[in-house]
């Protein structure tokens, strides 16, 4: 058997690792926004190096091997921070799937869940090297930010899998299925985003509520979602025309309003129901995040995506996401108090 002092030691673990992934969310859309995706030309190291080349001959030779790509310092080190952030938090989950496996007898240790993390941050690692290889080609460059928010949700359900809740017994049927399908919006409308981003279409509609002083402007939908355009193409700032980049901004319009419509129905009648106070919490900082997330969407538009903004708009999508599996685990646990009661 694990001792309780083990277990809370895994769980300090895993919440270390829920702040590196966060970071690492944080310093990507910094790196994205900033234009330095392509700041170091080749992966894993930079110009062929551990770190950014700065002394003259370092500078020169890499120069001569990337003539296309000359050395930018200030991108290629947001880069590279970006890269030790991600290579220290692939360290810390590797050492949570070691630590699971070696107390994998005790039944209150979490095994499943490091060790599908592993998975997913060996993917993520692959998908980070076909950023650079495929030139920030959008496909990969959107996989890229979902792997990264699948990352720390799989962290944050871990951390929040071994922790007690005092729950009292509750129905929640068609809570549990309300909020399932506000998580498949949510990340719907953050792969939308994700598209947006890669796309360059941030600012494809420079003025709101309307877009080009109408409200359903001329939109190519057809090119903006085509998925695939090849290899062997440059995608940095982007590939597509306007009216391509104007039908993306629009589809995450309407996905706000959709997503946003949404989870305010249900943190409402979460907040205001008859559940246990710790769901009412998490559902009132879900309204929190909602509305904040809503506000920074609307400032990018009418500021012209500055930089902090856009940052923070990628930041407080993660925050909404976690909030909301944490209101989605809380309503499961109410259901399963509820059955080991005799409850339906």
């Amino acid at each position: 058997m694990v001792s309780h002092n083990k277990l809370g030691r895994f769980r300090l673990l895993a919440g270390f690792g829920v702040l590196l992934a966060f970071a690492v969310i944080v310093l990507g859309a910094y790196t994205r926004l900033s234009d330095a995706g392509l700041g170091c030309p080749d992966w894993p190291g930079c110009y062929g190096h551990l770190t950014v080349p700065e002394s003259g001959d370092k500078v020169a030779a890499a120069n001569q091997a990337w003539p296309d790509r000359p050395v930018e310092a200030g991108k290629a080190w947001k880069e590279m921070v970006h890269r030790y952030f991600a290579g220290t938090l692939g360290l810390v989950i590797l050492l949570l799937a070691i630590v699971s496996f070696r107390n994998r007898r005790d039944p209150a240790q979490p095994v499943l869940l490091p060790t599908l993390l592993v998975g997913v941050v060996i993917f993520q690692a692959l998908l980070g090297m076909w950023t650079v290889t495929l030139k920030v080609m959008p496909l990969v460059v959107m996989g890229h930010l979902v792997g990264g928010f699948m990352t720390l949700s799989l962290l944050w359900l871990l951390f929040i899998s071994t922790r007690s809740w005092a729950m009292t017994p509750g129905q929640g049927g068609s809570l549990a299925w309300l909020g399932v399908i506000g998580l498949f919006l949510l990340v719907g409308q953050i792969m939308l985003g994700g598209w947006t981003s890669s796309n360059y279409s941030a600012l494809a509609c420079p003025d709101f509520p309307t877009c080009h002083g109408q409200w359903w402007p001329t939109m190519n939908l057809a090119e903006g979602f085509d998925l695939w355009h090849g290899t062997g193409i440059d995608f940095e700032f982007g590939i597509l025309d306007g009216e391509a980049r104007t039908a993306i901004h629009m589809m995450h319009r309407v996905g706000a309003l959709i997503v946003g419509t949404y989870l305010l129905f249900l943190g409402v009648k979460v907040a205001r129901g008859d559940y246990a106070a710790s769901m009412r919490g998490v559902a009132l900082v879900m309204l929190v995040f909602l509305v904040t997330q809503i506000s920074l969407g609307i400032s990018n538009v009418v500021f012209g995506l500055p930089l902090v903004v856009a940052i923070f708009h990628n930041a407080v999508a993660a925050l909404l996401l976690l909030s909301l599996i944490t209101l989605v685990y809380l309503v499961f646990l109410q259901r399963q108090a509820a059955f080991n009661r005799g409850g339906r």
